[in-house]
């Protein structure tokens, strides 16, 4: 169960991971070893996965975002398109769907002629998959992986992680 200590700091790493311990105990009026302990205890239960650095893609030239609906036909035996999809490295995240399609498939690649590469010679290249349509992102909008993390109501209603 997650208690309102726990969504405050889970809270404060989400806006920033390099928050010293201190400082978040400070935000949460508790000590920095019990704030280390429940932290640990969140890691521990898979609250939290993990913490990661996000790069700009633009400055490391990586400008253009496009979204991939791929079309498979997947048989028993053959491999694992998603497995397949995920292990090319301009592919930044694969999400099997409901529909004629199959995945949705988010990648980044330095150019229309690479985007192109990329669908012609890796992902085409996939047995179960039989076509693709392309929406290339023209402008960002919102781009968040931060849950959307409410306080409990009140401290007899904490949330319950399965």
């Amino acid at each position: 169960m997650l208690d309102e200590i726990d969504l405050k700091i889970l809270a404060q790493i989400q806006r920033n991971a390099r928050t010293p311990n201190a400082e978040i105990a400070r935000q949460v009026e508790m000590a920095p070893s019990a704030v280390f302990a429940r932290t640990r205890k969140l890691e521990d239960r898979g609250v939290i996965e993990g913490y990661e650095t996000r790069l700009n893609p633009q400055v490391l030239g990586l400008r253009l975002l496009a979204f991939v609906c791929v079309h498979a036909e997947e048989r028993p035996g053959q491999p694992d398109t998603g497995r397949m999809l995920a292990q090319i490295p301009e592919v930044q995240e694969v999400y099997r769907v409901a529909g004629e399609d199959g995945y949705l498939v988010k990648v980044r690649t330095r150019d229309a002629d690479a985007l192109g590469r990329l669908l012609r010679e890796q992902i085409s290249t996939i047995p179960a998959v039989r076509a693709t349509k392309t929406a290339i992102v023209l402008e960002t909008l919102k781009e968040e992986r931060h849950l959307p993390l409410e306080e409990p109501a009140s401290a007899a209603r904490p949330f319950r992680v399965a």
